[in-house]
Parts: C-alpha cells; sequence; structure tokens
C-alpha cells in the first residue's frame, strides 16, 4: 500500500537571511519537522557574512568569498524563499507584509533582519554617503569607487561616521586597499562624535590609534557633523572635511517598519526573553542585532547572533510540536574580539589579554572559512532507498535518468507526444482550423475574427505558489501572444499538496490573487478553475484570445526571412541545477525575475511584422525550429552564438547539467540537424524553456530595427538565422 504524504499544518516564516536564521535553516536541512511549511523573507539572494567584510574591503577577498547562498540554502532546507523585502507584521492577522506581494501568514515567525547603519537625521547623508550596514549596497558601491579610482589614477579622499571598531576596522582596510590600488597619498579621515573606539580597554585602544597613525589616517574626535553637503562633512566647528567616499558606521538603528508592529521595543528593537521569543507575542521570535535581549543586554555583535541559532532552532522546534520547554540563552559577557588591522594582520582582545600579530589574522581567518565552509559545502541528503521488491526496469530507469524536472522540463517528451497525438481522429467540426500539436486551437467565429485556446501546466519549480502562479500565467499566456490574438479569459487547474484547510486557504488566495493581476494586466479575466489535492504543488491555465484577422502560425514562414528570438536560453539548465544545489543564487534571482516579466508589449510589436511565430517552451528552441520548419516547408539556418544565455547557463551546461527533457529533445530533433557540435551551445538548443521567448520570422530587411526595438523595450533579443528553401531541416550558420 502506497505511504501518502504527510500534510502540512503549520506555517514558520524566517524573516531576514542573516547569521542567525542561516544557521537555523542549514539545520533544518539536516533535521526537519515534518508537516511544516518553512518560508525564508529576504531581499536578495545572497546574504552577507559580516565577519569578513572588512578582508573585502582591503581587498583580502571577494565579494562572493563573504556571501552565504540563501537560493542553495532555502532548497536544501526545503524551504520556500521570497526575494523581497519585508515591510512589516499584522499580528491580528497573523501575516508578513512583503513589498510587491501579497501578506505571507504565519503560525510562527521569527525576525532577524539585522539593523542600519543610516543616518536619516543628518541633513544631506541619505544623497551623498552610503551606510555600512546593510553591507550588499555599501559593498558594491566601495567597489565601484575602487576600480574607478584605479582607472582615472586621481587621489582619493575617504571619509568614515563614526570611530568605534566597525569605523576604524573600515579606515584600516580603506587605507590598504587604496594603497595597494597605486593610489597616490589616499586620504582616509575618521570623524567621532565622543571618544573613539569606547567599547574596548585601553591597551586595545591605545594599539589601534597607533595603526591609524602609522596608515596616515587622520581622526577628529569629540565633534560633531552639522550636515553633508556633495563632497564635504561639514562640522560644528566650521571646518569642511572633503571626501570623494563617505559611509557612515556610526548608526545602529533597527529597520523603521518593526515601530509598527506594536511590539514591546527597547530604542526600537524588539525586546525577547531567555528563550529569544518577544515579550509580547509569544508568535514572534527576534534574534541578532534586531533583538534586545532584555535579561542580558549585550552591544552589536554577529557572535551573539551565531550562538543564538540553536537555541532558536531548538525552541521554534518545541513550539511547532507543542512541547512547553525551552532552552534558554546565555551570552557570554566577555567575547572574543578579533579586530582586523588593513592587513592580514590581527588583532585580538579577550579579558585582560590584548595582542597584535600577523598570526592572529591567520586565526580569524580560518574562523571565517570555517563558518562559511558550513554553507560553501552542504551535506549531502541521502536518496531514499528503492522497496525490496520492485519491477524489471525499475532500478535502472531510476539510475540512469536525472531527477524529474519542474516547469517545462517535466513535459512529456517530443517523440512520445507525436505517436500519441497521431492516433487522433480527424476533427468533424468545420470551424476547427488547427491540428493536433500546434501551438494553440484556432476556431473560426467567421467575419474574419477567430478565437484561440491553449492550455498549459507546469510543475512547481520553486515551492511558492505566489511566484509560480505569475510564471505559469505567463507562461500559458505565449501561446496566445504568439499567435497575434488578443488574451480574453483564463480557468485554473490547481493541485494542492494536503494541507490543513487554513493552509489550503492562504494558498489558493495566492495563487488566484497572483494569477488574477498577471491575467488583468494582459486584458483578460481569471474566471474560475478546479482544484484537487496531490503529491506536490502544480498549476495549470486554459486560455482563450481573439483575433480580428487570422492568426500567426507555424507555417508562414518565407525563404529570405530573419529569425528572431526575443528572450535568452538556458532556463531549462539553471533550473535543474538548482534543484541539485548547483546553481548560483544570484543567477537564480535574475532568473525569476525575468520569467516573470510580461512579454506583451514584445508580442506587439512582432505580430504585425511575423510571418510565422511560435513560443519556445518545452521542446526547445530546436525543436520549436523544427515544427516551424516542418510547417513551412522551409529549411533552417541557425547560429548557437546567436541567442542570448541566461547568467551561469553556459558554464552549467559545459559542466554537464542536462534538464531530464534534454536527452529525449536531442533524439527528436538531431537526425534533423546539420553541422553542430557537442559543445554547452549547442546543447543549450535543446533546453526546455519556461516562459521561453518568442521565435518569429520576419522579413529580413526589418530585423535590425525590430531586435534594437525589443532591446530597448529590455529583451535580450537577437537575430539568430535564417529562412531558406527545403529541405526542413536545420543547418548551423557559418561563421
Amino acid at each position: 500500500m502506497m505511504t501518502p504524504p504527510l500534510p502540512l499544518t503549520r506555517d514558520l516564516v524566517l524573516v531576514g537571511g542573516g547569521h542567525t536564521h542561516a544557521l537555523v535553516l542549514r539545520k533544518w536541512g539536516m533535521a526537519p519537522v515534518a508537516g511544516v511549511r518553512l518560508t525564508l523573507i529576504n531581499p536578495g539572494p545572497t546574504a552577507p557574512y559580516s565577519g569578513m567584510l572588512p578582508g573585502h574591503v582591503a581587498g583580502h577577498y571577494n565579494r562572493a568569498d563573504l556571501d552565504i547562498d540563501l537560493v542553495r540554502l532555502a532548497r536544501f532546507a526545503g524551504a520556500r524563499l521570497i526575494l523581497d523585502a519585508a515591510t512589516g507584521i499584522d499580528r491580528d492577522a497573523q501575516e508578513v507584509h512583503v513589498a510587491g506581494r501579497a501578506p505571507v501568514a504565519y503560525d510562527l515567525v521569527s525576525v532577524g533582519v539585522g539593523i542600519t547603519s543610516d543616518m536619516p537625521v543628518l541633513p544631506g547623508f541619505a544623497e551623498h554617503c552610503v551606510p555600512a550596514k546593510p553591507l550588499g549596497p555599501f559593498a558594491r558601491r566601495w567597489a565601484a569607487f575602487v576600480e574607478q579610482t584605479e582607472t582615472t589614477g586621481t587621489p582619493a579622499r575617504v571619509a568614515i561616521i563614526g570611530a568605534g571598531v566597525a569605523g576604524v576596522e573600515l579606515a584600516l582596510a580603506m587605507a590598504h586597499r587604496l594603497h595597494a590600488a597605486g593610489v597616490a597619498a589616499p586620504e582616509v579621515t575618521l570623524v567621532e562624535a565622543a571618544a573613539p573606539l569606547a567599547l574596548l580597554r585601553p591597551r586595545a585602544q591605545a594599539l589601534l590609534l597607533d595603526r591609524l597613525t602609522d596608515a596616515g589616517i587622520a581622526l577628529r574626535d569629540n565633534c560633531r557633523i552639522t550636515h553633508v553637503t556633495e563632497g564635504a562633512l561639514h562640522l560644528d566647528d566650521g571646518v569642511p572635511i572633503p571626501f570623494d567616499f563617505c559611509v557612515g558606521t556610526a548608526g545602529t538603528r533597527p529597520h523603521p517598519w518593526i515601530a509598527g508592529t506594536g511590539l514591546e521595543l527597547t530604542d526600537g528593537f524588539i525586546n525577547v526573553g531567555p528563550d529569544l521569543r518577544s515579550l509580547s507575542d509569544p508568535l514572534i521570535y527576534a534574534v541578532g542585532d534586531c533583538a534586545h535581549l532584555t535579561h542580558a543586554p549585550r552591544p552589536k555583535a554577529g557572535v551573539f547572533a551565531v550562538r543564538e541559532a540553536p537555541i532558536l532552532y531548538d525552541n521554534l522546534k518545541a513550539d511547532l510540536t507543542g512541547q512547553s520547554r525551552r532552552r534558554a540563552y546565555a551570552p557570554q559577557r566577555d567575547y572574543l574580539k578579533l579586530i582586523s588591522l588593513g592587513g592580514k594582520d590581527a588583532l585580538v582582545e579577550k579579558g585582560p589579554v590584548t595582542l597584535a600579530a600577523p598570526w592572529l589574522w591567520r586565526l580569524k581567518n580560518k574562523i571565517d572559512q570555517d563558518f562559511m565552509e558550513k554553507f560553501r559545502t552542504l551535506p549531502a541528503m541521502e536518496i531514499p532507498p528503492l522497496p525490496r521488491v520492485t519491477a524489471a526496469g525499475v532500478r535502472e530507469a531510476v539510475q540512469s535518468r536525472p531527477p524529474l524536472c519542474g516547469g517545462c522540463g517535466a513535459k512529456v517528451g517530443p517523440a512520445t507526444l507525436a505517436q500519441a497525438l497521431a492516433r487522433l481522429p480527424e476533427t468533424g467540426r468545420q470551424d476547427l482550423t488547427s491540428r493536433p500539436g500546434d501551438d494553440a486551437a484556432i476556431l473560426d467565429l467567421g467575419e474574419g475574427r477567430f478565437q484561440v485556446l491553449t492550455t498549459d501546466h507546469l510543475r512547481a519549480v520553486l515551492p511558492d505558489p505566489w511566484r509560480m502562479a505569475q510564471i505559469t500565467a505567463l507562461h500559458a499566456l505565449g501561446d496566445i501572444w504568439a499567435m497575434g490574438a488578443a488574451p480574453q479569459v483564463a480557468l485554473a487547474s490547481l493541485i494542492l499538496p494536503a494541507m490543513r484547510d487554513e493552509m489550503q486557504a492562504r494558498t489558493l488566495s495566492e495563487i488566484t490573487e497572483a494569477a488574477s493581476a498577471v491575467f488583468r494586466a494582459a486584458g483578460a479575466d481569471l474566471a474560475g478553475g478546479h482544484t484537487t489535492q496531490g503529491a506536490e504543488l502544480s498549476l495549470g491555465f486554459t486560455v482563450t484570445g481573439i483575433c480580428d484577422r487570422p492568426p500567426i502560425e507555424l507555417s508562414g514562414a518565407q525563404p529570405g526571412d530573419a529569425l528572431i528570438l526575443t528572450r535568452a536560453l538556458g532556463s531549462g539548465t539553471l533550473l535543474a541545477a538548482e534543484m541539485r544545489g548547483l546553481a548560483a543564487g544570484a543567477d537564480m534571482a535574475a532568473l525569476y525575475a525575468t520569467l516573470v516579466r510580461s512579454q506583451a508589449d514584445a508580442a506587439a510589436l512582432l505580430a504585425p511584422l511575423a510571418h510565422a511565430m511560435t513560443d519556445v517552451t518545452g521542446f526547445g528552441l530546436a525543436g520549436h525550429a523544427l515544427a516551424m520548419a516542418r510547417a513551412s516547408g522551409v529549411g533552417l539556418t541557425l547560429d548557437p552564438a546567436g541567442p542570448a544565455l541566461y547568467t551561469g547557463a553556459e558554464a552549467l551546461a559545459a559542466g554537464g547539467v542536462r534538464s531530464s527533457l534534454f536527452t529525449a529533445n536531442r533524439a527528436h530533433v538531431l537526425p534533423s540537424m546539420e553541422g553542430f557540435d557537442d559543445g554547452p551551445r549547442s546543447a543549450l538548443l535543446f533546453d526546455p524553456q519556461t516562459c521561453g521567448g518568442f521565435l518569429a520570422a520576419v522579413p529580413a530587411s526589418a530585423a535590425e530595427g525590430v531586435v534594437h526595438r525589443l532591446q530597448a523595450m529590455g529583451h535580450a533579443a537577437r537575430q539568430i538565422g535564417s529562412v531558406g528553401i527545403a529541405p526542413a531541416g536545420i543547418i548551423r550558420a557559418a561563421r
């Protein structure tokens, strides 16, 4: 008897992907709680590790060295990842408000959004300076400044607001980086409203002040900045400090939206008890810099966030499983402080001991690298064993095939589909002008009007119903737009995993709201549909469209036409790699952003010109191009180097990553292709595309202008080949 999947009964939401939550996700991947839907909300696909920031600023680490890849980590943990910023919490509705989408419901939520060093009360700071936190924007601006300075060779003046430990570390790192870049006499100035390095003991203060002097860094302490103008800090003594780059480290402000939660706060930070729960709401936890430990107040430091992780994991697990016993967090009073000194040396302060030496930098580097290695090399998950007794061929099939992909990579292969469609009887309807296998059904309504009807169904590529609804709706609209039709009405066909009623209602609301917005923007209405429960999330839409002229079909391509592709290739490869933990999070974030971008404008531009057009989806560019060639009775010339590629796709293809549909696609088309090699760009011609671009045959005289206009709209359009004479097939373009 088959064992049904366990139902989902609780929604756990982690807001922020910082140190504590990253460690919780890693632990969750190794020991998940069955029945919990885990969600991570974070503005970007990576979370920088603050301990390595000074080393990055100094040039010792690349930007990628200090990034925790949250896309890979979320996949490992089985978590839904929402790449948007939280903007608030509605405690009555138990919802987290997120920019750009419907609220995310929770049964339990943990807040770990860190702090910002923005200075909104300092006039001119927002316009002319950058806060050191969040780290990502600061790191990007610093890298751009160093590159500009290296290129132009001009002197560099840097101002750092705040001479605490963070400010001094950054000042030493910046001076080191500018000297290493060959900048002539860089001017680095620290500005502090009070005494510098107030949280350190006198011995550590003296050593660091000596290092500032040795590095030629000026220190202006006990002075107040009144305002900032372009290129200058203005002090209360009337002496301005000129700068070309200014960073603020003095502020440790909570994110403003926390004030609107109604939670008990101290200086804007969430008050928590020893169990890390909010003192005013037992459904909310807070960790890291955004929390205030009422039982043991401590300065803001990453070491506390790291050590909170096992406590948070255990207490969340206790709440989710109905246990009453929770662990208490007791932060150490005197923690080890390892402070970078610009070059590859460091200072340590622990109790009465203060030392500075190169070997301490090596120690710090080892500690930091060991921490990051936890996320670079995630534990391998065991593949469930096969049953003891299986039918003949089961073991071979499991071992020889890659894991089933989502999106259009889960389609039945083209040859198998063609065999099934060949058995359909000829239509007996006079108004049905299309044939099985065409992009959509076409009904002749008379008087020059036509209705097109298409359906698409996608296995989820990510466990986010909102984002999957957007992707699936746009994917379904592709056939309507490719035929030059105006979308009219849509019906949904949804399969939801088993979950409690309240969670089903939340999930359905997310799907219908997201899909309805997509269809409304396209001029159509979501009119209803059908739902059922199954083993996993799967979404489909049937869409109709109206044409006031004959629809654009595959059969109109003419010799001499140019072939235009409106979107990059490689989505299937990236999605397959992401399933296996091989794709970079930043590359996946860029892909998802493209998949939810409408191509209505591209279709409107192409429709009046195209002799033939189709959307490139599951059977890959080569498969859809061959269908056009056969329907039109022409030969096509394609240049594998012609299409744009999604970032990361070519390297993954070169490394052998393939979608589960790749082999069937290649076997179907390859006998009709000539001159193509086995390189990664040729392989991507067989890659199944989800929300793929339009392949259009247009008059050659119009091609260049059309491509330029498509690119101006933001599409990665390219001219990729041309239409020739029969026989129907695909020839590689000569280069």
